[in-house]
């Protein structure tokens, strides 16, 4: 399997992870940046991004990068014999990326097993914090009708200092679209 990971694909990821230019402490203090980067991905986030904002497109190369060594390989392993639509590919790396869990999920071995109606329910069990429900709703539309929820945007957030967390009260869209065309093509 050779999936690739499509501008359509990352900007889908992308809206619903959101994006800071520049290093945060997130809920639990760990410094992050970008598209929910953080120096145990192998990248360098402390110091290197603390009021260092970067580029969309620094941003997203980076994201890209580590979608390629830390998420599609999982991905593709989970689903290996079985061809998946860019949409389900897409589907299952936003899923990977915001739990990590693809190689466990019974939803993978459900669908694999050709019980959907039951893939499509179990997704669903992977819904906590109850936050994350309604990404797991789209990521399931996604998955199994091909109903896309990007819209070549994604959602900014500014970072509060001296605190330095996210300042989710100012976030704004941005077009993202052009970006992605460019490094994804």
């Amino acid at each position: 399997m050779s999936n690739k990971v499509t501008a359509k694909v990352a900007a889908e990821l992308i809206a619903h992870e959101g994006l800071v230019r520049e290093a945060y402490k997130d809920s639990v203090g760990i410094w992050t940046w970008g598209i929910g980067v953080t120096s145990a991905s192998g990248h360098k986030v402390y110091p290197r991004y603390v009021d260092n904002p970067q580029s969309l497109k620094r941003c997203f190369e980076v994201f890209e990068w580590l979608l390629r060594q830390k998420y599609v390989p999982p991905v593709e392993a989970a689903f290996r014999g079985h061809p998946l639509s860019e949409a389900q590919f897409g589907a299952a790396v936003s899923f990977h990326y915001n739990t990590g869990g693809i190689g466990r999920a019974t939803w993978v071995k459900e669908f694999k097993a050709g019980n959907i109606a039951k893939a499509q329910a179990t997704i669903m069990n992977w819904s906590k914090p109850p936050e994350i429900a309604k990404r797991r709703a789209k990521e399931r539309d996604l998955f199994f009708d091909g109903k896309w929820s990007n819209d070549g945007t994604a959602t900014e957030y500014p970072v509060k200092k001296p605190s330095y967390a996210p300042d989710f009260a100012r976030g704004k869209r941005i077009d993202i679209a052009a970006v992605l065309e460019e490094l994804f093509g």
